[in-house]
């Protein structure tokens, strides 16, 4: 018997398992036959592990980029990445994480039912990341157990209503409608650049009216884009710190070859992890949204910022470049007053600078895009700054957390537990 509690305790203790059992209560709940059960729970578990062999990868390249900033430019570079820190976290609050988002979705589900905030949120890996900020924050003030769980469930079910309710009246600009809501922690990125785009834009130009050059249009293409900014970068910084320092760190291998290989390998990873997010997403998705649609009558499905990008292709890229400009802007400044310097992240920006730009091109055309993605991309890049003491030790490994709300989320809950 005591065998028995231990292999089952062993097996909760597992966030694959734990992951995988959201799926499964969610499928038996709408009475799928066998067959889709299985597939959906399996199928589950294996997106999660995916997603951590990937991050793996990523983590490895972002350490080895680190340590040559560190050399190239004498400051500490960090590089915001959700799915870095949340694998750096997974070992000492993997578990705490897993229960949080599974109850997190439950308190969803009670606060559409019972308040006016009609939102279903369905961007399960912004769950899982906002549900491990706050796991580690609450630890950091003492908090554990079953306290810690239930207040992390409670917050983090709050914000899958609130957030898409504060963004609601610029996705309904952007969408042509009041069915769909954005279910991204941005979404703070995109009521700025929506409100920056309503005061200071002007709409009888869109960004759609202009025809984009051919050399760019590679950028839409993610993983190319990831590898070709991360390979300018480690090059940059590689050619600072030296040939010779990096071939140390290489273990004898051209330092050229490794920079390059490095920048794939990153690229490779940040790949390996969408693709485990999009398996995860596709299993988990549909047994929650069937639990929602028969207890939730009426409720607005929240969705993942991509569902804004067919609106505006032009804004998208026009975004990604603008919040990336402010990104390199805020390096410069952060570097000047001798502070950690948070290294422009082509994810974050691509995302959400890319959808940033849709809602600023909504609210006030080309200008809207170009002023509303600066912006945002200010704010993802000193906020991040902000949050890394809030973090901990985690703080110090090089990566944090990207996007807007994470930030604001992070300094909120960490001020008051202080």
């Amino acid at each position: 018997m005591v065998n028995f509690f231990e292999f089952m305790l062993g097996l909760l203790k597992e966030p694959a398992i734990m992951v995988g059992l959201i799926a499964f209560i969610g499928l038996i709940a709408q009475k799928a036959d066998v067959s889709t059960i299985l597939k959906g729970t399996i199928k589950t578990v294996m997106g999660f592990l995916i997603l951590g062999f990937g991050a793996g990868a990523l983590v490895g390249a972002l350490n080895n980029f680190s340590v040559v900033f560190t050399e190239a430019f004498g400051v500490s570079g960090v590089i915001p990445n959700n799915e870095a820190i949340v694998a750096l976290a997974q070992e000492a609050f993997g578990y705490e994480m897993a229960l949080i988002m599974f109850f997190a979705f439950v308190v969803n589900i009670v606060l559409a039912r019972i308040t006016p905030l009609k939102y279903i949120f369905l961007t399960g890996h912004h769950t899982m990341f906002m549900s491990m900020l706050v796991a580690v924050i609450l630890s950091t003030a003492g908090i554990t157990g079953t306290v810690l769980v239930a207040l992390g469930a409670i917050i983090v079910g709050s914000l899958m209503v609130i957030m898409p309710a504060l963004g609601q009246k610029y996705t309904e600009k952007v969408m042509g409608t009041d069915q769909l809501a954005i279910g991204h922690f941005s979404t703070l990125s995109y009521v700025i650049s929506g409100y920056i785009g309503s005061k200071f834009g002007d709409t009888s130009k869109s960004t759609e009216d202009i025809n984009m050059p051919k050399s760019l249009m590679f950028l839409r293409d993610t993983p190319v884009a990831v590898a070709t900014t991360m390979a300018i970068f480690f090059f940059l910084a590689s050619i600072f710190a030296g040939g010779d320092f990096v071939e140390t760190i290489s273990d004898g291998q051209n330092w050229v070859v490794f920079t390059f290989m490095q920048s794939l390998i990153f690229a490779g990873g940040v790949y390996i992890v969408l693709q485990g997010v999009k398996m995860l997403i596709a299993e988990i998705v549909p047994a929650f949204k069937g639990i929602s649609d028969t207890l939730v009558p009426g409720a607005k499905p929240a969705l993942d910022c991509p569902m804004v990008f067919p609106m505006a292709p032009n804004a998208v890229l026009i975004g990604f470049l603008c919040s990336f400009a402010a990104g390199l802007l805020a390096m410069g400044v952060q570097g000047a007053f001798g502070w950690t310097i948070i290294v422009a992240g082509v994810v974050p920006h691509f995302f959400v600078g890319g959808a940033a730009g849709v809602y600023g091109n909504a609210t006030g055309g080309l200008r809207g895009a170009i002023l509303g993605s600066f912006a945002q991309g200010l704010c993802i890049s000193f906020l991040p700054m902000l949050l890394l003491p809030v973090l901990g030790g985690l703080g110090l490994e090089a990566t944090t957390f990207a996007d807007f709300d994470f930030g604001v989320v992070g300094l909120i809950l960490g001020w008051i537990v202080s």
